[in-house]
């Protein structure tokens, strides 16, 4: 005997779980040798698919996690990051600790020179730790500009 369950699942492209057959088709199931025969009992809808009953969502979770990640969070520590530029494979604390230390012993011999008075290193020195500069040359191209110093050769 044919596995008509078998054949109507093929027909209809879903799992042999979800074949349905009418009770009025259980006399005819004994004429079914072919798809054939099973495609004219589907037309006269006496088997069918059943629809297909939904699992559980990854979305909900998917949102979550991706939320989180939109923060900045779930990103991974430095042993995560490969590549980029060299201040990506830098911590970006120690980055701004060497550029701050730079402006800051610069600051210093400016004023240990004599060129600026204690006044106008303090203020230039709050506008460093503000993070004013980027670097000791924007800073020295700031204090040419302003004319707190002359351009040295």
């Amino acid at each position: 005997m044919v596995d008509v369950k078998k054949l109507a699942a093929e027909v209809l492209g879903v799992g042999e779980s979800r074949v349905r057959i009418s009770p009025e088709a259980l006399d005819r199931l004994e004429e079914v040798t072919t798809k054939a025969d099973v495609r004219a009992l589907i037309k006269e809808g006496l088997i069918y698919a059943e629809y297909a009953r939904g699992g559980v969502s990854r979305g909900g979770r998917w949102r979550e996690l991706h939320e989180k990640r939109r923060k900045g969070r779930r990103r991974g520590g430095v042993g995560s990051r490969r590549g980029g530029s060299k201040y990506a494979r830098l911590d970006p604390k120690e980055v701004w600790k060497g550029k701050i230390r730079a402006m800051r012993r610069y600051l210093s011999s400016l004023k240990r020179m004599g060129l600026i008075d204690a006044r106008t290193w303090r203020e230039l020195y709050l506008q460093v730790k503000g993070g004013r500069f980027d670097s000791v040359a924007s800073l020295k191209a700031y204090l040419v500009s302003n004319n707190i110093i002359k351009q040295q050769r």
